[in-house]
């Protein structure tokens, strides 16, 4: 049996992601990791992080980066190129959280998502993508495009039946959807680089071209990759038609809430994906494949793995029942794991392994390029109402 290798780990970030990062990290057990420290510009929340886990805290990102084998790339979207240039440049490994980069408006404080051409956020997402491409193709370490989508059990089963069968997807249809993110930054264009489409919208896609990618390589050996792509994106929560009933988020400054996407792969087949914010009753996650030889449903969340059933509100008071549920009284799909079903601990497993043995890794900088040119390339087509817009491929 071989001997472990130790993996330096650092966490950039003090949020939502480097929470849930540190979890999925504790459960690996293929590498010994060695979490060293975090830093953020939450000082203060970075500091509790810190204390809270029995690791170091950093004032400045060169000093993390410099101690570790690998960041952990969990800050907002607008941030993501920064410091996953910083620890390439450093040959140092990066775990990038999803959506890849993106195009976050021009600084000045009139900026409206509203108000720009989505060509010029298009040119701008696609010159960052290139930027974090140069700086890994010219860097010893590589970036690890964090979609959790792809190592979900469900998607990682699709994918072995396609390399076992040979099946050829004809249709794929899928959707993220809840009541509203629970960041505040979320709310603004310039933090998150657009709104549902982009924020939901990449996971569902980028599980579709992940299985249109192992379709083609399980056939001849060459990805299928997007063609075209058409959308319509909206904002209905600020109509002024709109009824708030206290139960979808709907204090958006300038981004979309509903977004649709039907993307052409260049064999003519087609996917269908559906993100937003306005679904109540928990995060609506599903993804659905119909191949000329199979159909397979995904089910990531709700799933019936478990349900309950609850009387009394009061009673499941301590229990944790499923993500963004608005109450615990009556019939629940409980999840009793729901990380393992969002696939968190096998894709860090999967990456540590990738940093520390060579591994080949299923989700790449690549993957999550493609998912950038795609979205947006689908704001350029919702902006002309659901024209077909070419999609650039990396």
């Amino acid at each position: 049996m071989k001997e472990k290798k130790t993996v330096r780990a650092g966490i950039v970030g003090s949020g939502f992601a480097a929470r849930f990062h540190y979890e999925a990290v504790s459960k690996i057990h293929g590498t010994v990791v060695d979490v060293v420290g975090v830093h953020s510009l939450d000082v203060p929340t970075a500091k509790q992080y810190a204390r809270e886990r029995d690791i170091r805290f950093f004032d400045t990102l060169d000093a993390l980066v410099d101690e570790v084998d690998v960041v952990h790339v969990c800050v907002p979207p607008i941030a993501h190129e920064t410091v996953a240039v910083a620890a390439l440049k450093r040959n140092k490994f990066a775990i990038c959280e999803k959506p890849l980069t993106g195009y976050f408006g021009t600084g000045k404080d009139d900026f409206h998502g509203d108000r720009f051409p989505r060509q010029e956020a298009l040119d701008a997402a696609l010159a960052s993508v290139e930027r974090i491409l140069d700086a890994e193709a010219n860097s010893r370490g590589r970036l690890l495009y964090a979609e959790n989508w792809i190592y979900m059990p469900s998607i990682q089963k699709e994918r072995e039946i396609l390399e076992k069968t040979g099946g050829q997807i004809l249709w794929i249809h899928g959707e993220e959807a809840h009541s509203g993110s629970h960041a505040e930054y979320y709310a603004y264009w310039k933090n998150g680089g657009g709104g549902a489409l982009i924020g939901k919208g990449c996971h569902p896609l980028t599980a579709a071209m992940y299985l249109k990618r192992v379709e083609g390589r399980a056939r001849n050996g060459n990805p299928i990759r997007p063609k075209t792509v058409s959308a319509r994106a909206h904002a209905l929560t600020r109509m002024g038609t709109f009824r708030d009933a206290g139960l979808i988020r709907c204090d958006y400054h300038d981004i979309d809430d509903f977004s649709m996407m039907h993307v052409e792969f260049d064999d003519g087949t087609v996917a269908d994906v559906f993100a937003s914010d306005i679904v109540v009753g928990g995060i609506h996650n599903w993804l659905e494949i119909l191949a000329n030889n199979h159909r397979a449903r995904c089910n990531i969340n709700p799933n019936t793995a478990m349900e309950t059933y609850n009387p009394v509100e009061e009673n499941f008071k301590d229990i944790y029942v499923v993500e963004k549920i608005e109450t615990k009284q009556g019939w629940a799909c409980t999840s009793p794991d729901e990380d393992w079903f969002t696939g968190y601990p096998q894709e860090m497993e999967a990456f540590y392994r990738t940093i520390a043995y060579g591994e080949p890794t299923q989700s790449d900088s690549r993957l999550g390029a493609d998912a950038i040119s795609t979205i947006y390339s689908a704001y350029l087509s919702a902006e002309r109402l659901g024209a077909a817009v070419e999609v650039k491929t990396f």
